[in-house]
């Protein structure tokens, strides 16, 4: 595949502070580190040879990037972007649509939305795919999936049989199970999920939180890895068709943020993001009256101690350094969805038949 690029340079007068020394043998402690965020660079890949609406991203670390999209086209790189691996995968009349994707250190994960819900297992880099679950109920359609660790993943999606569905994995992806309703707190009438960016899921510790949009803007959380949940309210816009919470992100057990808004109604920044310092349970809402709007993802930059996030959506992409109380908005592209490796240097963005790098100069 042909590569161009082309470089957006922001000069900025900004400060990041990035945390991680220990201070004693058995307990992390947090450093203050000055680092000069002086330029910005945003480096596109040509993108002719992905036809594909790109939603589900994975970055494993600054160099292993896997995503996958409408048409079942899926493919990844292993040097930062400068070659990438492309295939694709059909069915028996059509082409899986891909919105979720998980990495582990044993297999690549795959999930098609509409139903049946298939979802593929690779461990050979997507060379072979085994069909791991399947769900012919008539309304699946499942949103995200993550991982905590090589064993342990859950995937949510839409209501069947009157509350969100639900399903886990012990065993590294091979079999997955239905966690039943009795265990899922029932979901409102027009209560759903979108399958917007692949972070309708965020997990920290043994802990899993989901999200909801529609008529109703919820958190659900659950404290054994997805066996049973609660629900709580948010301040979140919700009562509209295309309104409520889009993406949700915890960089500690205690402490995360929800953005959304209204699709129909993009410029809308007022209710579209808040935070939660106390697990979920109550949530307040930041920069409210200011931009950004509408934001399909949101996600916490690693090492930053909750100050540092970046957000994307339709259109821009929007950073924050002081925990969400103040963005700014350094480019107009649209974009669905973002990942980071476990720095902040790189981040990756995939939207409609595009991936783009951007790297962050200190």
């Amino acid at each position: 595949m042909r590569h161009s690029s082309f470089t957006l340079l922001f000069v900025m007068s900004l400060f990041i502070f990035l945390i991680g020394s220990c201070s004693s043998d058995s307990e992390v402690q947090d450093q203050e580190t000055d680092l000069s965020l002086d330029s910005l660079v945003i480096r596109q890949i040509d993108t002719v040879a992905i036809k594909s609406s790109i939603r589900a991203l994975s970055v494993v670390d600054d160099q292993t990037v896997w995503f996958a999209g409408s048409g079942g086209v899926f493919g990844y790189t292993e040097d930062g972007g400068q070659n990438w691996v492309i295939d694709s995968i059909s069915g028996d009349n059509t082409a899986p649509h891909f919105r979720s994707i998980a990495v582990t250190e044993s297999a690549v994960h795959l999930l098609a939305i509409g139903s049946p819900a298939l979802l593929y297992r690779s461990v050979d880099k997507g060379k072979n795919w085994d069909i791991v679950y399947q769900e012919d109920h008539p309304s699946a359609f499942y949103d995200a999936m993550k991982f905590w660790d090589d064993q342990y993943g859950i995937a949510m999606g839409d209501p069947t049989d009157g509350c969100l569905s639900v399903i886990r994995t012990e065993d590294g992806g091979q079999n997955w199970e239905k966690v039943s309703c009795d265990q899922i707190p029932a979901a409102a009438e027009g209560e759903a999920a979108y399958a917007a960016s692949n972070s309708n899921i965020a997990l920290a510790g043994e802990q899993a939180w989901m999200v909801s949009g529609g008529t109703r803007a919820r958190v659900y959380h659950s404290a054994d890895k997805g066996k049973s949940w609660q629900v709580f309210d948010t301040p979140i816009i919700e009562g509209g068709q295309m309104t409520g919470i889009y993406s949700v992100d915890f960089h500690s057990e205690k402490e995360g943020i929800i953005f959304g808004g209204d699709w129909n109604e993009k410029n809308r920044n007022t209710q579209n993001k808040a935070i939660t310092k106390d697990g979920g349970r109550t949530w307040q809402l930041v920069a409210d009256g200011q931009e950004p709007g509408y934001r399909s993802q949101v996600r916490y930059l690693p090492g930053s101690q909750g100050k540092g996030l970046i957000a994307c959506g339709i259109p821009g992409i929007s950073y924050s350094l002081d925990g969400g109380q103040s963005w700014e908005t350094v480019s107009q592209d649209s974009y669905y969805t973002l990942d980071v490796g476990s720095t902040p240097k790189v981040i990756w963005l995939a939207g409609s038949g595009k991936l783009a790098r951007l790297d962050l100069g200190f």
